[in-house]
């Protein structure tokens, strides 16, 4: 599709706890801070509503799609703040022992345009000894999504996912240039990566980057690294938080993505090769 002007888009961050109804009211908040600074397009964090202690929690305090009480809430502001609206992620029951981390893009009517389940989950056990088996409670999604915007096309995932450039690869060549990475970074493995691997999709895709996250110390014990982080196709930081609740905002010109991919053309340079 055409892309058009230059268009601001701001990240959320957030503090999320167990509490559901507390964190759509801050989410909410800020949406509107958010609007009010001139934001076209907004996104919330992975676990936007709900970062329970652990997956047990998070499944006993969630709900089929329909039954979601944050999704209605948000279509309902969508519309009225007349705003683009991804929220990063709810945990949205697909069975009785499973949920699906899901990203939904919300337009400014207030429609769900695009759903993506993360593919990639978070299995690992940190030098720190934190200990994180997202499998246990989530099922992995098996489908790349990206979805039409007034300025250019959007590919979608959720934090661990940054860790498969693989996945970025196939969202550029299905023409996105705006790369959407909510997330819930540990802090340990925030302050290890999270910037370079978030400027290296940018830098390898010729796109932007948006990237909210969830900071700082959660009611539950839990720490998260925090720095939302808007990224350019060139790789420099256009806007990035600290580790408190905030929105930042950044204004993008969708065509310097296309000048990066004209500068160096590496989308067009894949090949086919044997080995090892």
């Amino acid at each position: 599709m055409p892309e058009m002007s230059t268009f601001r888009a701001a990240c959320i961050q957030l503090r999320s706890s167990d509490d559901v109804e507390e964190n759509i009211r801050a989410a909410s908040e800020l949406m509107r801070e958010a609007k009010g600074r001139g934001a076209e397009f907004i996104a919330t964090p992975e676990n936007t509503t709900l970062m329970a202690p652990d997956g047990g929690a998070k499944l006993d305090k969630s709900f089929p799609e329909d039954r979601d009480p944050a999704l209605p809430k948000f279509r309902v502001l969508a519309e009225e703040l007349g705003v683009w609206l991804l929220i990063g992620s709810l945990a949205i029951k697909v069975s009785e022992t499973k949920t699906a981390n899901r990203s939904f893009l919300l337009d400014p009517k207030g429609n769900v345009v695009a759903r993506y389940d993360k593919i990639f989950l978070f299995d690992v056990d940190l030098p720190s000894g934190e200990t994180y088996r997202e499998s246990n409670t989530v099922a992995g999604g098996s489908t790349a999504v990206v979805a039409d915007l007034p300025w250019g096309t959007l590919g979608l995932s959720i934090c661990y996912d940054l860790r498969f450039p693989q996945l970025y690869r196939k969202l550029a060549q299905a023409g996105a240039s705006l790369l959407s990475v909510p997330s819930a970074f540990t802090e340990t493995t925030g302050k290890a990566h999270w910037h370079v691997l978030l400027r290296a999709r940018a830098i390898e895709n010729g796109a932007f980057v948006i990237a909210p996250a969830q900071g700082g110390t959660h009611a539950n014990g839990r720490q998260t690294y925090g720095h939302s982080l808007i990224a350019a196709p060139w790789g420099e930081i256009l806007a990035e938080a600290g580790t408190e609740p905030c929105v930042i905002t950044a204004d993008i010109d969708p065509a310097a993505a296309k000048i990066a991919r004209e500068r160096v053309p590496s989308l067009r340079h894949d090949r086919d090769f044997e080995g090892p």
